[in-house]
């Protein structure tokens, strides 16, 4: 039985500025401190890096990750997709940063052929309940799965369920915690919109998971659980998120943890043969212009590809970097390719794992 291949990024962040200068804008209004337009996030990065075009192709966003793509021909694309699709103006109250992107642009998502959208983040509410249906609405007529957020609790907790050749499957659970920011109002209920959210990392949290894998799952099934967890900032794994993370794979069978939320690359484990992604970084934002934390290289992304054999238990993980300049993705130069490398080696060090190089854009996480 031949291994499955899946794609997996962070945050996909296509409103506010990268919403402005797709083919169909939204209204650029927003309810911030200090910025009231998103076309402003646009300004900021021209004037760091340069002109950037408007009215933009609808794949220009993920630059050289298409091609990428394209040479790995994964059989999954899932992402973290931290936007509302929508018109809707329901702000929602008290919220410091609300992010949306017109229906029409989802023809951006289209452009890298995602497979699945994560929604179970604390931005896919921003633009109220009303706002949430659109987004799911608009993802349904594309094709796209979501996994993480419905109609009601059913919906938002039930897996994102994706084909695969050799009629297997890959199952997308996705949960989001108010430690990554998420209001616990946002929970969908029985008769409610929202968001699949775990309130802790705890041995009923679990028991919860493992219960919904036991009942959805089929032989040959292979499980990724979407975790929206932890600070924006910081490269601390908190103990129960590592114990947490290692339960899912020892008592409710999950092939790939898959943590997000920083707005940077994290620790990357292997536990049991299966990977433990601690947090994937942001993938596609507007933040091309703002500083303050330079340290933590947020300018830089990671793809990850996985490989997955459910027969053997083997595991390959290998990641291309890339760098975001003028709101697009293009390939890190050498010099910030060796620094991700020598700070998945630093931060990997404590799970036991390193990176070590695999390609001219390639990094392969090895076990110590």
């Amino acid at each position: 039985m031949s291994a499955i291949r899946l794609f997996l990024c962070g945050d996909v962040m296509t409103g506010r500025g990268i919403d402005q200068i797709l083919p169909r804008p939204g209204k650029p209004q927003l309810h911030e401190s200090f910025i009231r337009s998103a076309s402003d996030y646009v300004d900021l990065a021209e004037r760091k890096s340069g002109r950037i075009a408007r009215a933009v192709p609808p794949g220009y966003v993920w630059g050289e990750a298409l091609r990428e793509l394209e040479r790995q021909q994964p059989d999954v694309r899932i992402a973290n997709v931290e936007t509302a699709i929508t018109t809707c103006d329901d702000a929602w109250p008290g919220k410091a940063i609300h992010y949306r992107m017109h229906p029409a642009n989802v023809t951006c998502l289209e452009a890298a052929g995602l497979d699945c959208a994560v929604l179970a983040n604390n931005h896919v509410l921003d633009w109220g309940r009303a706002g949430l249906e659109e987004t799911l609405a608009t993802l349904q007529a594309a094709g796209i799965s979501v996994a993480g957020a419905g109609r009601n609790e059913y919906e938002a907790t039930r897996p994102a369920v994706l084909a695969v050749p050799g009629g297997r499957r890959v199952l997308v659970f996705a949960f989001a915690m108010t430690s990554a920011g998420t209001p616990s109002g946002w929970e969908a209920t029985g008769h409610r919109p929202g968001v699949a959210l775990l309130r802790d990392c705890s041995a009923a949290s679990v028991e919860r998971l493992r219960s919904r894998i036991v009942n959805a799952r089929h032989s040959g099934d292979l499980v990724v659980v979407s975790l929206h967890w932890g600070p924006n900032w910081g490269y601390g794994v908190e103990p129960e998120q590592r114990w947490f993370a290692r339960a899912l794979i020892d008592e409710a069978g999950v092939d790939v943890v898959y943590g997000h939320s920083s707005h940077h690359p994290m620790a990357i484990e292997f536990h049991a043969g299966r990977p433990i992604l601690y947090g994937c970084g942001d993938f596609i934002n507007d933040y091309e212009g703002i500083g303050g934390y330079e340290a933590y290289r947020p300018d830089l992304a990671l793809m990850y590809f996985v490989a997955l054999d459910s027969a053997s238990g083997a595991a390959d993980l290998r990641l291309v970097p890339l760098m975001r300049k003028q709101f697009r993705l293009r390939h890190a130069t050498e010099a910030d390719l060796v620094w991700l490398q020598d700070m998945l080696g630093r931060e990997g060090g404590a799970f036991g794992t390193h990176a070590a190089r695999s390609g001219e854009h390639e990094l392969q996480i090895q076990a110590d």
